[in-house]
């Protein structure tokens, strides 16, 4: 089909922002963001403290430790720099990948292994951590996170509302009419898309006509930008530039994060070599985000092979702790179940949770 001119042009509007190339170079002097050393060395240690953890979590999965686990190697700068733009009052609406970044806004590591695990208590998020429990409905919270961001509006509080999901997520209907109330009501809200090339086993040139997913923002009326999803610094600044627009009063933002996974799309059965090319994976492992970013700290003598063994270290000995705690969480029972679905149990479920409640107390 021949696109016409006009849609050219709206798709030439949105070009791959950038500040790191592969070589860990600045490209971008003009849109660096003002970062202090630490805060530069805090973003390496995340990334470089995630992708251990995502390697211990997929050995627990392995050795029935660890329920449901969706990898998320590669997209740590995706992850780690939208959540380090926000501020502790902003509300995370994840989906079930977007763990590190739950666990980076103030949800114990022990509870994300809880969650994992179906237990109720992974659900019950701490109090003043402003998270709301990862969605596994893909899509779901795209809706849901346009309403808290008008419930923010409303309530006139300084503080934004920010959700996840990938490429296929913005191929469900929720994603556009979250995104078409957001616009509609102007609230503030991030929608970032984690275009990591496959929704599963199905790539995203074939999931949809448009050159880009930053675009389908026109349609809503809202702001959108394409980032390098590999570079933790773009991510960032595109990322705390939407969230000063929506506080601004300027509306939301859709952020197309350009990004890979490594692994497969869940443990449960997913074989990436099916629908993926040892090609495919070479090239974007050349654009990997941890070593650009180590490349660029160790030009500014910001990074040592030392410093980074230490996170290693630590890395292990707060998963290693944090899985015997989860350890000792008590037994889930079904009574914890039927207990936690209602406020007020109807009439059935009364009598099931009587029953099992005297099964349990024998």
């Amino acid at each position: 089909m021949e696109k016409t001119k006009e849609l050219k042009n709206i798709e030439s509007q949105f070009k791959t922002f950038q500040i790191l190339n592969e070589e860990g170079e600045v490209v971008n002097k003009k849109a660096m963001p003002k970062l202090s050393d630490e805060e530069l060395k805090e973003l390496m240690k995340r990334m470089v403290y995630t992708r251990i953890w995502d390697q211990r979590a997929i050995s627990l999965n392995r050795q029935g430790r660890l329920g449901f686990y969706a990898p998320v190697a590669g997209q740590e700068a995706s992850m780690i720099g939208t959540q380090f733009a926000l501020e502790q009052q902003d509300w995370i609406l994840p989906g079930y990948r977007d763990i590190p970044q739950i666990v980076y806004h103030g949800v114990p590591l022990e509870q994300a292994f809880l969650w994992s695990r179906g237990h109720f208590k992974g659900g019950q998020m701490p109090e003043g951590v402003n998270v709301m429990m990862p969605q596994i409905i893909i899509g779901a919270q795209i809706t849901q996170a346009a309403g808290v961001a008008m419930g923010l509006k409303r309530k006139q509080q300084d503080a934004i509302a920010i959700t996840y999901t990938g490429d296929g997520g913005a191929s469900q209907g929720d994603f556009y009419e979250g995104m078409n109330f957001a616009g509609a009501y102007n609230v503030p809200a991030v929608f970032v898309v984690q275009n990591n090339r496959f929704a599963i086993s199905v790539p995203v040139e074939k999931q949809s006509a448009a050159e880009t997913i930053a675009q389908k923002a026109v349609a809503a009326g809202i702001h959108g930008v394409q980032v390098d999803g590999m570079d933790i610094l773009a991510v960032y600044a595109a990322t705390k530039e939407a969230r000063q627009r929506g506080l601004d009063g300027n509306g939301p933002t859709l952020i197309e994060t350009l990004t890979y996974r490594y692994g497969p799309h869940t443990m449960a059965g997913d074989d990436p070599t099916r629908y993926r090319t040892s090609n495919l994976d070479d090239e974007w492992e050349k654009k990997d985000p941890l070593v650009r970013f180590r490349k660029f700290l160790e030009a500014k003598d910001l990074w040592t092979e030392e410093e980074e063994t230490a996170v290693v270290e630590q890395a292990k000995e707060d998963i290693k702790e944090a899985i015997k705690q989860a350890d000792s969480a008590p037994k889930q029972k079904v009574t914890d179940l039927i207990g936690f679905m209602f406020e007020e149990l109807p009439s059935n479920l009364k009598e099931q949770n009587e029953h099992f409640k005297a099964k349990e107390s024998k």
